[in-house]
């Protein structure tokens, strides 16, 4: 891979290399800039909410690293040197430029949409149906909806937020995960082909008919079988398929049964477009939630986001 030239992307600002040997610590910094601004030790120590021993640490700090004195002492009170009336303005500055550095980087992050990841079946029978009503109320906050074959697997570098199935441990201190939905399988099928199935299904005769499965969860049939005490006979899957959003219509179109594991069918089962040909359903493991970096989460628009489609129904 080609090493990035950071030169072209910042000019010469990158060519100068920074004396990181001559500048104080950030902390200590913040402590000289109250203690000057308040010309006291215990104003600056109320400020930043430290104790006065740790202000007076952080100025001796300071007052080492450059081998004079910044502050003088008068009776009870504390007033800036020479040395420290010249060096204030510069921390000043610096503190302010970060400033102004936080806010356009925030400006500019805000003004970008919020890139959000999930699968196409997620994306179409459960995001596509309550973004609009989340992008009516918070019309600040732009969505880019990225779809993909895979709900499993979050792709930090180029997504904010993914919607994904977790069926594993998480890595708490790397992520933030805000859970959505439990994975419940069961089976459906269209009406028609359920009327075509005849009297007394069970379990164990859904086997005779046409099985629609998924290629990334083989898995699947087996547990919902193996959970209604049924041994699961492989012979009988007729058909996989790469996303459950194709075995849902070719259920819908009568040509088999496909195995749900998430909210995903209940408008095609209030519309009766969908029906399950037998009542047996299984709680999986994992569940369906919201996911993104700990960073992140604390961004107001990606908290906003989660937390409103958590209270949504």
């Amino acid at each position: 891979m080609q090493k990035l030239n950071i030169t072209n992307l910042f000019g010469p600002l990158m060519q100068k290399i920074i004396n990181h040997k001559k500048i104080p610590p950030l902390k200590a910094l913040r402590g000289f800039e109250a203690a000057t601004r308040h010309q006291s030790v215990k104003d600056a120590a109320e400020e930043l909410c430290l104790t006065h021993p740790a202000i007076s640490h952080q100025i001796k700090q300071i007052e080492e690293g450059l081998g004079l004195s910044l502050f003088a002492q008068e009776g009870r009170n504390i007033i800036s040197t020479d040395e420290g009336r010249l060096f204030y303005p510069y921390v000043r500055a610096a503190f302010d430029s970060l400033i102004e550095g936080v806010h356009a980087v925030e400006q500019h992050s805000h003004a970008r949409p919020l890139v959000l990841q999930s699968d196409v079946t997620a994306s179409l029978r459960w995001l596509a149906r309550r973004l609009p009503k989340f992008l009516r109320e918070y019309p600040d906050i732009p969505i880019n909806l990225s779809t993909s074959g895979h709900n499993n697997v979050f792709n930090e570098l180029s997504a904010d937020v993914g919607l994904i199935y977790l069926d594993k441990p998480l890595d708490h201190k790397k992520y933030e995960w805000v859970p959505l939905f439990d994975c419940t399988l069961f089976p459906v099928c269209s009406p028609i082909f359920r009327s075509q199935m005849g009297h007394g299904i069970t379990p164990h005769t859904l086997q005779g008919f046409p099985l629609i499965s998924l290629s990334t969860e083989d898995q699947s049939w087996n547990l919902w079988f193996e959970s209604a005490g049924v041994e699961f006979q492989t012979q009988s899957m007729y058909l996989k398929v790469d996303t459950l959003a194709v075995a849902l219509e070719m259920a819908i179109d009568g040509q088999g049964i496909a195995l749900v594991n998430g909210p995903f069918v209940s408008e095609d089962m209030k519309k009766g477009a969908l029906v399950q040909p037998v009542s047996h359903a299984t709680l999986c493991q994992g569940g369906w939630g919201f996911i993104c970096r700990k960073e992140l989460a604390q961004s107001n628009r990606i908290r906003t986001f989660m937390n409103w489609f958590r209270g949504y129904e």
